[in-house]
Parts: structure tokens; C-alpha cells; sequence
């Protein structure tokens, strides 16, 4: 079970407003936390580094993205209605009548996405599925130059989703994609600075622009240059209507991490969160992936002359949309398999292949 300090941090961090390229609010409160067990530092990019045990061997990355899909601002009208395009992939569909919260110049700014009602759509246009070209948001603003005061075109903003706790320890959240690994990265990296005898030099990045082509990640593991790394992220979970379990695996809400086992990635690494979790009596299910796992890891791996990787992900319902839902159980066992995979590596382990 999650302990209580560490939910509150997790709610926080799913609350403040991180679309990619403007983690700013969520990478603040994630250093903050971090600073009270960890070497804490930033770069360039905006990536956030939290150091355990320097000079340690071998070093060891750990990398969950704090980056969320959210929308840009490039055109206000002269009714004062705004038009925007999709930072990151989003389903129109999920966005038509949603309460925006645009990070604005003199701060946040609310507004709700507009579309024409469907009493003035004639039968064509009721059959269409919406676009984002064709969706405006309203801030309330009487015309143009009331609007151009409070934002900017290229401001960005997110979806006004607050957390709901819905019943058996499971949440509903904007931002779970993923504050979710940003999060377990960190965790992990608590429960190590609790461990004794601890060998590896352990570093969790909280890594930005995930959603718009992987990279802080890249950058981050450019400079550290780690031995080893693990990616956190989220995975489909697979037990809704119309997933397939033959293409998708399987990965309940509830089944613990998922373990992926890819092409890309390194065995050693794989195989020794799969020991740990086994020794450790933490249900897992295992990923199958042929080519790219589509999350950091893929920038990783094949950083400078190739980092062993390995990936771990919690099932996730409804990803890219305002309420994505997640099992608090599975969160807090994600961090717990990869703190004890990693307590467990002596010093100067080689992942020479």
C-alpha cells in the first residue's frame, strides 16, 4: 500500500499544470521532494536530476517523463475566440466541451473548448467526427484585444481535469501520462536511500518533451552516460472493451508492473527486474516488442555506443484523454521492483553482451 506521504506528493505532481517544453510548475514541486534524500540539480532543457550515492559503480538511470500532452495557442480572432493545435496526440473527440487552463502571461487562464451546438448542424455535418481545426477555446473575452492581454499565441495550457479516487485504490487523472513515471523513478529512488550497502550510483530523471519525439531523455542520457537504465512509463491496460489481449498482451488494472521484453532493450537488465520482481513476491506481466517501445527507452538505448535499458510500466485505462485511471497498488509496486533489482547489483556489474 502507497504510504501517505507519498500519495500527497503524487496528487501534486498530477495537479500542476507540465505540457511539453513548460514542465516548469511540475518539475519545481518534483525537486523539491527529491532534495530531501538526493543530490538535486537541472539542465538546459529543463530535465531534473536527482543523484544518490555518487561515485558509486555501476551508474544507473532511471527515467520517467514529467511531460503531459496539453494544447498551443496560434490564432485569437476578432471575437476573441482562440484556435489551437494539440500538444502531443490527442483524440479530438475527448476535447469537444472541456475546461482548459492556459498558462497565460499574467498567469492561468480558464477558458472551455467550443463547437458548434448540434441543433445548428445539419444532418452531414452530425455525421463527422470533430478536428481540432474545427474547435475554439473561449476565455470570455469580449473581443481580440481583450483576449491578446491575457495570452499570447504559443502560450500552452491543459485540460482543467482535477484527481478523483474512485473505489479500490484506483484514480482518475489528467496528467497520468506521465506523472505516473516521473514519480515511480523517484519513489524507487527513496526506497534505495533507505537501503544499506547500496553499490550503484543511482541518478532518477524526471525527463521533459517525452511527448513531442523523446527528447529530454535523449539529451539526459547523453550527458550522464549511464552503464544502465531503466524507463518508466505507462502501458495500455488491457482489460476494457474492444482491446485485444492477442496483440496488446495481457495487463489488468491490479497485475503489477509490466515487465516489456523488446528487441531493443537489454536482456540483462530485463531478466533482473523479472528476478527481482519474482523474489520479491511482486506480480508482473511481461511486453512483447518486436522494434521501438515508443517511450524513453528508445532514445536511451542508443545513446553514445548504446546503454543497456531496460523498461517498466503500469497499466493505464483511457491513455491521452482527461481521465486516464491507474491502480495506486500498481504504482507503488513499479518503484518497489525496480529498488530491489537495483539494491541487489554489485559493484562494477558489467552489461557487456
Amino acid at each position: 500500500m502507497m504510504r501517505e506521504t507519498s500519495y500527497d506528493f503524487f496528487k501534486r505532481l498530477l495537479a500542476a499544470p507540465g505540457p511539453s517544453g513548460a514542465e516548469g510548475a511540475a518539475a519545481g514541486i518534483w525537486r523539491e521532494e527529491a532534495s530531501g534524500f538526493a543530490e538535486v540539480r537541472g539542465d538546459r532543457m529543463g530535465n531534473s536530476f536527482a543523484t544518490l550515492n555518487p561515485g558509486g559503480s555501476p551508474r544507473v538511470m532511471l527515467s520517467g517523463h514529467i511531460d503531459e500532452i496539453g494544447l498551443m495557442v496560434t490564432h485569437i480572432d476578432e471575437k476573441g475566440l482562440i484556435r489551437f493545435i494539440g500538444v502531443g496526440g490527442w483524440d479530438p473527440q475527448v476535447l469537444v466541451g472541456q475546461r482548459v487552463r492556459l498558462m497565460g502571461r499574467g498567469g492561468e487562464v480558464l477558458g472551455v473548448i467550443g463547437k458548434k451546438a448540434i441543433h445548428l448542424m445539419d444532418a452531414e455535418e452530425r455525421k463527422k467526427v470533430s478536428e481540432i481545426k474545427s474547435l475554439w477555446i473561449d476565455i470570455g473575452a469580449r473581443d481580440r484585444e481583450e483576449a491578446e492581454k491575457r495570452v499570447r499565441v504559443g502560450d500552452v495550457g491543459v485540460l482543467d481535469q482535477e484527481l478523483v479516487e474512485l473505489a479500490n485504490g484506483r484514480i482518475a487523472a489528467r496528467s497520468v501520462d506521465n506523472r505516473v513515471g516521473a514519480f515511480v523513478v523517484l519513489e524507487a529512488l527513496r526506497l534505495l536511500s533507505e537501503a544499506d550497502g547500496l553499490a550503484a550510483e543511482v541518478v532518477a530523471v524526471a525527463s521533459v518533451q517525452e511527448e513531442i519525439g523523446l527528447n529530454g531523455a535523449r539529451a539526459a542520457a547523453f550527458g550522464l552516460d549511464p552503464d544502465a537504465a531503466i524507463a518508466v512509463d505507462v502501458a495500455h491496460a488491457t482489460d476494457i472493451p474492444g482491446v485485444s489481449e492477442n496483440e496488446e498482451g495481457e495487463h489488468a488494472l491490479g497485475s503489477g508492473p509490466v515487465i516489456s521484453r523488446a528487441s531493443a532493450l537489454s536482456p540483462f537488465v530485463t531478466e533482473g527486474l523479472i528476478s527481482a520482481a519474482e523474489r520479491e513476491g511482486i506480480p508482473y506481466t511481461l511486453a512483447g516488442d518486436s522494434r521501438r517501445t515508443g517511450t524513453d527507452a528508445d532514445a536511451i538505448h542508443f545513446a553514445r555506443a548504446g546503454i543497456a535499458t531496460g523498461l517498466v510500466s503500469c497499466p493505464n485505462r483511457y491513455m491521452h484523454s482527461p481521465n486516464e485511471i491507474v491502480d495506486l497498488e500498481d504504482v507503488e509496486r513499479c518503484a518497489r521492483v525496480i529498488a530491489a533489482y537495483i539494491r541487489d547489483l554489485e559493484k562494477g556489474t558489467d552489461f557487456t553482451r
